[in-house]
Parts: C-alpha cells; sequence; structure tokens
C-alpha cells in the first residue's frame, strides 16, 4: 500500500485483533465501500434493504449493522434495559458469568445497567433470573466456557419464566465457522447475536452485525444514529453497509473446509519447519484463541534456545518485515503463530524470519 507515514505494514500471525487492523477485506467488499463513497443516499432506507438481506442471508428473523461488536453490545442491551426516548431505569441489570466479565462488559455498562454476576450454576443462575433483570449477556468461545454454563443451559433456565428473559449472545469472533450466523438464534433460540464486521467475515473493520428477533433489532435503530438516543455516536455509514453486506455474502459464498483445510496445512509446515531445532517444543495448538475451530502452532522456548518470549516476540516485530505472533493467554515461555490473518505465501517468510532468530539457518 502507498504508506507516506512511513506505518510499516505487518504481517500478522497473531489474530483478527484490532489492533492489528482487524482482518483483510476482499475485493468484492472493497468494490462496495468504494461505490457507496460515491453517492448520497437515504441512509434509513438503506439500513432497511441491507439489514433485510443480511437476515436472509443468515437464516434469521431481522438484522442491522453497527460500528462494531462493542457498540452492538450497547444497543442490544439497550434494547432490553427500554425503548428508545425513555430513560434508563436505574435498577436494570444484566446477568453475566463472573468467569465471563471482561474488557468488553463496559459495553452493557454505558447503559447504566448494574452486571449481576453469578457462578456456573443452574441455581444461581435461576436466582438471578427471579429478580426480572433486562437480560442475559453470554460470551461465546472456548476461552470463556470454562466459567459459565453452557448456552443451552442458559437459554432453557430463561425460558421457564414467562415472559422468557432475553439472552443475548456475544459471538464477535466466532467465524469461523460461518454456521454461527445462524446456530445461536434459529439452532438454539438465542434472542441476538452479536458478531464483528471485521473480523471472520472480513468486512470493514469499524463494523459489526446483530442478528436475532425483531423486536431487538427494531429497538436497535431505534437507539442507533441517526437518532439521537445512546447509540448517535456509533456511526455507521453508507460504506460500511454495503461493504459489510457484500463481505458476508462474500464470506457465505467460500469453501469453508477447503479454507480450514489450508489453515492446517500451514500449521504443519510450521510444525515440520520447527522439528528438531535445539531449544525449543514446537507443537498444535487447538482450538484458536478464540477458539475458532483450527489450529496453531504453539512455540515454547527452553533455556537452551538463548531467547526469552518477550525478547523473540519484540524481535519479530522490529525486523523487516514486521510479523505479529500471539501470545494472550499462554505461558509466559510460549507464542503462538496463527495461521487465520496470513496472506498466500507470507506462513513460509515467518517461517524463516523464526529459523533465523532461533539460528535455525545462515
Amino acid at each position: 500500500m502507498s504508506n507516506p507515514f512511513g506505518v510499516r505494514p505487518v504481517v500478522n500471525a497473531s489474530a483478527t485483533l484490532t489492533a492489528l487492523g482487524g482482518s483483510l477485506m476482499p475485493p468484492p467488499a472493497l468494490k462496495a465501500m468504494a461505490q457507496a463513497a460515491s453517492c448520497f443516499v437515504d441512509l434509513p432506507e438503506l439500513h432497511d434493504r441491507v439489514g433485510e438481506r443480511l437476515a436472509a442471508l443468515t437464516r434469521n428473523e431481522a438484522a442491522c449493522v453497527t460500528s462494531g461488536a462493542a457498540a452492538a453490545i450497547t444497543l442490544t442491551v439497550a434494547s432490553c434495559v427500554g425503548g428508545p426516548a425513555q430513560a434508563f431505569p436505574a435498577e436494570a441489570e444484566v446477568v453475566m458469568f463472573t468467569g465471563q466479565r471482561n474488557g468488553y462488559d463496559y459495553a452493557a455498562r454505558l447503559t447504566g445497567a448494574r452486571i449481576v454476576e453469578i457462578g456456573p450454576s443452574i441455581a444461581e443462575l435461576r436466582a438471578a433470573l427471579a429478580r426480572r433483570p433486562a437480560c442475559v449477556l453470554w460470551f461465546a468461545g472456548a476461552h470463556y466456557a470454562a466459567g459459565a454454563l453452557p448456552i443451552e443451559d442458559v437459554l432453557r433456565v430463561a425460558r421457564e419464566l414467562d415472559p422468557a428473559v432475553p439472552v443475548l449472545v456475544d459471538a464477535a469472533a466466532q467465524i469461523p465457522p460461518v454456521s454461527s450466523l445462524w446456530h445461536f438464534t434459529t439452532g438454539l433460540g438465542a434472542d441476538a447475536v452479536i458478531f464483528s464486521g471485521g473480523k471472520g467475515l472480513r468486512g470493514p473493520q469499524a463494523s459489526g452485525l446483530v442478528l436475532g428477533r425483531r423486536w431487538i433489532v427494531d429497538r436497535c435503530r431505534a437507539h442507533a444514529s441517526p437518532n439521537q438516543e445512546i447509540g448517535r455516536g456509533m456511526k455507521v455509514g453508507k460504506e460500511e453497509l454495503l461493504a459489510l453486506y457484500a463481505a458476508v455474502e462474500w464470506t457465505l459464498d467460500q469453501d469453508e473446509q477447503a479454507l480450514l483445510a489450508g489453515y492446517e496445512q500451514i500449521v504443519d509446515r510450521w510444525l515440520t519447519g520447527l522439528r528438531g531445532i535445539p531449544g525449543i517444543i514446537a507443537e498444535r495448538g487447538y482450538p484458536s484463541e478464540a477458539g475458532q475451530p483450527h489450529g496453531r502452532a504453539l512455540v515454547r522456548l527452553l533455556p537452551g534456545s538463548g531467547w526469552t518470549r518477550d525478547g523473540l516476540v519484540q524481535a519479530l516485530w522490529d525486523g523487516d518485515p514486521r510479523i505479529a505472533v500471539g501470545i494472550s493467554g499462554l505461558p509466559a515461555d510460549t507464542l503462538a503463530l496463527n495461521p487465520q490473518t496470513l496472506e498466500p505465501g507470507e506462513d513460509a517468510i515467518v517461517l524463516a524470519t523464526l529459523l533465523r532468530h532461533l539460528g535455525a539457518v545462515g
């Protein structure tokens, strides 16, 4: 890319991280974004049309585009707490499992709602729901599973009440598999599911997607820009609307099994290339850091490697090309190589650079 600012591009062997730009948009999404930027439209009407098409594509009752997954949390929680042009009740509660509290739940608290923490037990869930909270907010992904009940149990208990307490699923990074687009809602019965538009869907980074029941989606739209409600600053432009639609359409057209097999081939090549290198242990990790159904290479640095993990990570970042690898949630001596965000041929660059740093090549 043209780079007048001197900011170096990154070979991303880490993940679809916001700090690295999310993901790379495919050509149809880039084309749609450029076309959208070339004319004026009635933006609410475009929201309606895109939402209708996205709902049909994803087998959902309704859909709307947001300015990212965190904005989608705020809007869906606001939809459960109260309607637009209303003061949110001070006593509103959002139920979450203690083990799923994370840096994104602030987006729920923007509404003024109080987070009610519970442990992974049916009894605690029933007691919390008996207080008639605004909703349950449940986070999908293997890294959240240990501290929470399965979503199937949450939905079953929430449906015991009349009316049922809405259950919202944050599945921001849970593509692949692409079936997540309908699994949690149409399949399991969650009231709404949230995705990042700029991760596995490969849409604009500043986009998100809410899928689910029409009353929630309609309220999300009412709470959001261009209306002067809690989501006024969470603006979605015509560019994001058309580009995300194109990205979803493109994603659904891909051969997901071939894509996942390609990821595994890259991991196999990494492990083969690192086999027998003194001072390291390289093995396959599964699933990915966000719980997606593909492997990654986990590289453990032993004392004989001559490196600390953080020192090697910094050396890869400072090199030419600049390479990002994963460390989140891993032991202090281990880094991860993720195939999901690489362009063709970049896996070989990652391996060659790593081998050079480890003294395995001249």
